[in-house]
């Protein structure tokens, strides 16, 4: 395994993504459903005009807001599982932590499009993406939990600034449309059970379609300056943490938060 997962590292270091197909079996992708759903039922009452409008996501799954702890619990020790744990510590080496979830499901109305983006570009002007491409980077690990038609990826953008095909899209300038088509682009149709893993500063867009619902685990090197992003509310307490089988990537975050406090508090 150890060369297979070498293997991996090379490929995501160069292409900034890869997929494992048919890493979860049946009975591992039923817990994670069940808690999902549950989540997803929960929001989408809370969230009804929102999600009947414009929504294509939500985040903070392992919050308190929609889960019950049992629910909770059950998603922690999927994120932290050995067949999770293993490629996280591959792909994100040094002391890998967690940051968030995300799940992705499709608009309500047809004919909503989607857009190719960097998830940096939301934080920072365009001199601040160019830099956050040479920085580290966030990891998405997408679990889809039924068939769907995947992700558009344009391979090895997490490493070189956007060709000014890419970038009049992407910023939907000089008569262009985020949604239009990138020559570039590689479409990865995935099934449940599959493991995407990419870069969030990579070129991209999700594909709407079939049955979507892709749960997103997010990850960040503990030497990256993403601590703040993290929700306290989404890390398991004290009490859970002695339930969860492998623990360490949230007391890396645990650890970074601790620090974070300390320094403000001076």
């Amino acid at each position: 395994m150890n060369g297979t997962l070498n293997n991996l590292k090379v490929t995501y270091d160069h292409q900034g993504y890869f997929v494992l197909r048919n890493y979860f079996n049946a009975e591992e992708l039923l817990h994670l459903r069940q808690a999902v759903l549950q989540f997803h039922y929960n929001w989408q009452q809370d969230n009804q005009h929102f999600y009947q409008t414009e929504a294509f996501n939500s985040s903070l799954i392992t919050g308190t807001q929609y889960l019950a702890n049992t629910e909770r619990l059950q998603l922690f020790n999927f994120i932290s599982s050995t067949k999770m744990t293993q490629i996280i510590e591959t792909i994100v080496p040094h002391k890998p932590a967690f940051m968030n979830t995300q799940l992705f499901f499709n608009p309500c109305t047809a004919a909503q499009e989607n857009f190719w983006h960097r998830d940096c570009q939301y934080d920072h002007d365009i001199a601040g993406q160019q830099q956050a491409i040479k920085d580290t980077q966030v990891v998405h690990f997408r679990v889809p939990l039924f068939d769907e038609p995947g992700m558009e990826l344009v391979p090895g953008s997490h490493k070189r600034w956007d060709t000014q095909e890419e970038l009049d899209v992407r910023l939907a300038r000089k008569r262009k449309f985020s949604s239009d088509e990138l020559s570039t682009g590689k479409k990865i149709p995935l099934n449940a059970g599959d493991l995407l893993v990419f870069s969030a500063d990579m070129i991209h867009r999700g594909l709407y379609g079939q049955d979507r619902l892709a749960f997103d685990t997010l990850i960040f090197d503990s030497s990256g300056d993403f601590v703040d992003y993290v929700d306290d509310d989404c890390l398991p307490n004290q009490q859970m943490l002695k339930h969860i089988n492998n623990p360490t990537i949230f007391n890396n975050t645990l650890h970074l938060k601790s620090l974070n406090y300390h320094n403000h508090a001076y």
